[in-house]
C-alpha cells in the first residue's frame, strides 16, 4: 500500500478494543488510544501519562520521568495494534513479539500530565516480519524516535 494514497480510518481504537487486540495489561498497557489509522501503513498511539504509574515510585522519586524503555514498549504496543487491525481475523491465536530495537534516541524527559503521541509507521513488511519507525511527541516536540522489528508468532 502507497502511504501517498492511503487514507487514515476514521476509527477510534478504544482502551476496551486495545485489550481485545494485544495481551499486554495493567501496569503494562502502555497505550490508552489509537487514531489515524491506515491499515499496514501507519497509527497514532495516545499515552495518557499520570503520577499513579508504578514505575515513577523509582523513576526518580524527587523528579518523576518515564522510563524511555516503556516510551519505546509505548511504540511497539501502539505497531503491534496497527498489525492486528490490519490482518483482522488472521491474528487470532497469534502475537506480535519484538525482534529489534535500532537508532533509539530521547530527545526530551516525559512526565506526569504530558500527553504522548506516539506516531508509528511501517518501513518494511515481509511475511510475518514487520519493521517501522516510531517517534513519540508531547505538545508536537520530539521526545523519542526509534526503528523496531517484530514478527507475529503463535502464541
Amino acid at each position: 500500500m502507497d502511504s501517498d494514497t492511503s487514507v487514515a480510518e476514521d476509527v477510534v481504537i478504544d482502551i476496551e478494543k486495545i485489550v481485545e487486540m494485544i495481551p499486554h495489561r495493567y501496569p503494562f498497557l502502555m497505550i490508552d488510544r489509537v487514531t489515524d489509522l491506515v491499515p499496514e501503513v501507519s497509527a497514532i498511539g495516545h499515552k495518557n501519562v499520570t503520577i499513579n504509574e508504578p514505575h515513577f515510585q523509582g523513576h526518580f522519586p524527587t523528579k518523576p520521568v518515564m522510563p524511555g524503555v516503556l516510551i519505546v514498549e509505548a511504540m511497539a504496543q501502539t505497531s503491534a495494534v496497527l498489525v492486528v487491525h490490519s490482518l483482522g481475523g488472521n491474528t487470532e491465536g497469534k502475537l506480535v513479539y519484538f525482534m529489534s530495537v535500532e537508532n533509539a534516541k530521547f530527545r526530551r524527559p516525559v512526565q506526569p500530565g504530558d500527553v504522548v503521541k506516539i506516531h508509528v509507521q511501517t518501513k518494511q513488511h515481509r511475511k510475518s516480519v514487520w519493521k517501522f519507525d516510531g517517534v513519540a511527541k508531547v505538545d508536537g516536540q520530539v521526545v523519542a524516535e526509534a526503528t523496531f522489528t517484530a514478527m507475529i508468532m503463535d502464541q
